[in-house]
């Protein structure tokens, strides 16, 4: 049976060619077509407002974006409470401190997981895009993925990687000088 799981989650996700083709739940529970974020570069990551990367992740993430949303940059938070259950609140009260504390103005998304059976699909599509330093598992809050215009991983930072570091990347797939 796992052989089985694990061959339809990878034949599933052969068939996904970019973070376009797969759909999400925000964190009001609308059903998101990834596809509407065509043509833009992504910054995708799991975050936890518990995380004891929080304080410095969301403040670069909300700085990053009010830089480059003109120019093309799209961030997509994807709450998750699988790392020593570091999001416990439901999706809305998340959602209202976050944007509250840290004046995230970015897509966030309903609480995901991102490793095991019960992964998000564009998850798993992620992961297996770029896999890191130790497989393809999901270490910690604040993974990133940085995904280019046409819904392509190009690379994935670790949660000790701060947003602002990522930014020369950024520009580089924005074309910005």
């Amino acid at each position: 049976m796992r052989i089985f799981r694990y061959l339809q989650l990878h034949i599933f996700n052969q068939s996904k060619q970019s973070v376009y083709d797969f759909s999400v739940k925000d964190a009001k529970g609308q059903e998101v077509d990834l596809s509407k974020f065509r043509g833009k570069v992504l910054l995708i990551g799991n975050v936890a407002s518990q995380c004891g990367f929080t304080n410095s992740n969301y403040p670069e993430l909300t700085t990053l974006y009010l830089r480059y949303k003109d120019q093309g940059l799209e961030i997509l938070a994807f709450l998750s409470n699988q790392f020593n259950g570091q999001e416990p609140g439901s999706n809305e009260e998340i959602q209202e401190f976050v944007c509250t504390r840290f004046k995230a103005e970015y897509p966030i998304f309903g609480k995901v997981d991102v490793n095991g059976k019960a992964a998000d699909p564009l998850y798993t599509f992620l992961r297996s895009s770029k896999g890191g330093l130790l497989g393809d598992s999901i270490k910690w809050n604040f993974t990133k993925f940085l995904v280019d215009s046409e819904g392509k991983v190009v690379d994935r930072y670790a949660p000790t990687t701060t947003p602002l570091s990522i930014e020369k990347d950024i520009k580089k797939l924005l074309g910005v000088a």
